[in-house]
């Protein structure tokens, strides 16, 4: 019955669940899959999701459909660990979120109103949040400590903000990004490394507050940068080699002014 289903192109989640099962089972399995445990493929878990992100920014739909099925077999990777464990399943995975989406949304499966702004329904969304975390958690609690430190930071912010902890408008934050700066340049030249690596550290954390004050999800806004970076500097290397050169034999001078034609140029394509 379960070889039927695993070839079967139609058989939807279960087929998934069934193929994970097997590829897990200890006799039949796979050996590289009966070896891994929550800790190894934790990692896989976040790349995955780094790689839906990466399709959706990409707009390749045909991509992000593969990818969101790689995200979605991490899902039933996990829940296949925990039932063999004994700590959870699939099934109760699913019930979970569930009974969670039903809860945090009463004005859409409750009684109340619907009529109130997205901004109204996200706090009413994080005071639902801090009730089931319960009456004694504090502000910070539930953050996730595996979040990417900028994403991190910035629901940190969100969370501290929310109960008052916050600068009114950018000019406040402009004014410490300022200060931290000048704090990192005296920790460079008078200062230990450990120290020079906590003003940076400083100062990165006010920079996700202004990418928060200004809207911008900081993750997003340096996987844009980073493929810009990307783009133009494979520029520089095919106009290095129009030149019968490499990078290597070249100097900062030059491919500086070449980054600079490549910059204008897709400026002007805008």
């Amino acid at each position: 019955m379960a070889d039927t289903l695993i070839n079967d192109p139609n058989g939807g989640m279960p087929r998934l669940l069934a193929i994970m099962r097997r590829l897990r089972d200890p006799d039949t399995g796979c050996p590289w899959d009966i070896e891994q445990d929550f800790d190894s493929i934790a990692p896989y878990t976040i790349e995955e999701a780094y790689e839906v992100a990466d399709a959706i920014s990409r707009k390749d739909w045909g991509d992000l459909e593969g990818e969101l099925g790689d995200l979605l077999l991490q899902t039933v990777y996990h829940t296949a660990m925990g039932e063999e464990a004994g700590l959870f399943s699939f099934e109760s995975v699913v019930k979970a979120i569930s009974d969670k989406m039903v809860a945090r949304h009463p004005h859409v499966f409750g009684d109340e109103s619907r009529d109130k702004s997205a901004e109204q329904q996200t706090k009413d969304w994080e005071a639902i949040k801090a009730k089931e975390r319960g009456k004694q958690a504090r502000t910070l609690d539930g953050v996730a400590a595996g979040l990417p430190a900028l994403t991190r930071a910035v629901k940190l912010q969100k969370r501290a903000a929310r109960v008052g902890f916050d600068w009114p408008d950018t000019s406040h934050v402009l004014d410490k990004i300022i200060e931290e700066a000048g704090e990192l340049i005296e920790a460079r030249d008078t200062l230990t490394q450990d120290q020079v690596t906590e003003e940076f550290g400083d100062l990165m954390f006010v920079m996700a507050n202004l990418a928060r004050h200004l809207g911008v999800d900081p993750e997003a806004a340096m996987r844009s940068t980073n493929a810009k970076f990307i783009r133009r500097f494979n520029a520089v290397e095919d106009a290095l080699a129009v030149r019968g050169k490499t990078p290597a034999q070249s100097d900062l001078a030059e491919m500086d002014a070449l980054w600079d034609e490549i910059k204008a140029a897709e400026k002007l394509a805008k």
